[in-house]
C-alpha cells in the first residue's frame, strides 16, 4: 500500500473482546460491569439532550468534571487529564514520552495494548516476567534505556495486586516514568493515587468498570501538574464529548450507588472461586472484576467453544511464554449460576 508506514504493515493490531448485542447472550468476556449507571447518569445526560449543548464543542479540558473529581478525590484539578477510555490516556502517555525507537517495558502477563502502542509509535516492545506469586521483578531487570514503563494493577488476566508501598519502592529505582493502569482499583483493597504525586508516576483510571460506562468511553490520569501540561499538548482538542463529561461528572460524585454495585460485585467474585474450583478450574485469587481460570488436566479453549455455543462468552487468553487461561468477568449472580450450570455440564 503506497504510503504505508512499515510499522504498521508488520503490526497484528489490537484484539477487542468478542461484542455480541443480544440480550439472550450472558457476557463475561470484557470484564463489563454487570449492573447499569448510577441513574444521576441518566438524568444528567437527559438534561444535556433537552438543552443546548449538544451544538456546541465541550470544553476541551472537562473542567466541570475536573472540579467534581477534585471534591470526591481530593486531588488538585491541575492534575487532572481526561481521555476517551484509559485507552486514550495509555495513547497520550505514548506520544508524550516515547520516541521512535524507544523502549516501552511491561510485566507479563498483562494487557496487551501495551505492545500495540509501541508499535504504533515505531518503538521496541519488552517484556519481564513477574516474580514469584505475582510479585514485583528486580528492578535490574528493568532496561536502563526504556521511555516508559506500563505496570496495571489489578493486572489483567491475572486479577493480581501488588501492594502499593512495594510499587512505591520499585518505581524509585526506575530511570523512566511509571504509569500505574487502575482500570480495575475500585475493585481492590487499595490504589496508587497517593502515588502521583512522586514526580514520574501518572495513575490511569477507567469508568468503564466499576462505574458501568463502558458504552460512554472516559477515563481519566492523574500525575502533578507539570506533567499533565505536557500531556495536554499531544492530546486531541475535544478528545470527551459533551454526553461522555456529562456522564462521568455524574457518575464519580454517586459514590454511595457505586459502594453498593462494588459490594454486589465482591460478593459474587468471593462465591465464584471455590465454585470454579470445584469443578476443576486452578483460579488466581483476584482483586478485579473477573478470575483467571487454568486448568492442568485438559486445554480450555474446548471449554470457551463450548460455552460459545451454549450462549456464554468468557475471554480465552493465550500468552506464548505463560500458556492458556479463561478470564471470566463477574457477572450478576443470575449469570454466574448459569455459567456454573453449563460448566458442569461441559466439565
Amino acid at each position: 500500500m503506497i504510503g504505508l508506514r512499515p510499522n504498521i504493515a508488520k503490526m497484528a493490531g489490537y484484539t477487542p473482546g468478542e461484542q455480541i448485542n443480544d440480550p439472550a447472550v450472558v457476557k463475561l468476556n470484557t470484564n463489563e460491569n454487570p449492573y447499569p449507571p448510577s441513574p444521576r447518569v441518566f438524568e444528567a445526560i437527559q438534561a444535556v439532550l433537552t438543552g443546548d449543548k449538544l451544538r456546541k464543542y465541550p470544553e476541551p479540558s472537562g473542567i466541570s468534571f475536573r472540579k467534581a473529581a477534585t471534591r470526591v478525590l481530593g486531588i488538585d484539578s491541575e492534575s487532572i487529564l481526561i481521555g476517551n477510555g484509559s485507552d486514550d490516556i495509555l495513547t497520550i502517555l505514548t506520544r508524550t514520552f516515547v520516541p521512535e525507537g524507544g523502549r516501552i517495558v511491561t510485566l507479563t502477563p498483562s494487557y496487551s495494548l501495551y505492545k500495540s502502542l509501541a508499535e504504533i509509535q515505531g518503538a521496541r516492545f519488552q517484556t519481564v516476567a513477574f516474580g514469584p506469586n505475582w510479585s514485583l521483578p528486580a528492578v535490574s531487570a528493568i532496561p536502563p534505556d526504556t521511555s516508559i514503563f506500563f505496570l496495571a494493577n489489578p493486572n489483567s488476566p491475572s486479577g493480581t495486586f501488588i501492594d502499593i508501598q512495594k510499587i512505591a519502592a520499585f518505581i524509585e529505582g526506575l530511570p523512566c516514568p511509571v504509569v500505574v493502569d487502575e482500570a480495575y482499583a475500585d475493585f481492590a483493597e487499595d490504589n496508587a493515587l497517593r502515588l502521583a504525586k512522586l514526580p514520574k508516576v501518572i495513575v490511569s483510571r477507567s469508568f468503564s468498570k466499576s462505574m458501568a460506562l463502558a458504552g460512554i468511553r472516559f477515563g481519566y490520569a492523574v500525575a502533578q501538574p507539570e506533567i499533565i501540561q505536557e500531556m495536554i499538548k499531544v492530546k486531541d482538542s475535544y478528545n470527551c464529548d459533551v454526553l461522555s463529561l456529562t456522564a462521568a461528572e455524574a457518575a464519580i460524585q454517586d459514590t454511595a450507588y457505586v459502594t453498593e454495585t462494588r459490594s454486589k460485585i465482591l460478593a459474587t467474585r468471593e462465591r465464584m472461586q471455590p465454585a470454579l474450583e470445584a469443578l476443576g478450574f486452578q483460579v488466581t485469587p483476584s482483586q478485579a472484576n473477573f478470575l483467571w481460570c487454568r486448568r492442568s488436566d485438559r486445554p480450555v479453549q474446548p471449554i470457551y467453544e463450548a460455552l460459545k455455543q451454549q450462549r456464554i462468552l468468557v475471554r480465552y487468553m493465550q500468552y506464548s511464554d505463560y500458556g492458556e487461561g479463561l478470564r471470566i468477568s463477574v457477572g450478576t449472580d443470575a449469570e454466574i449460576d448459569r455459567l456454573l450450570s453449563c460448566l458442569h455440564d461441559i466439565i
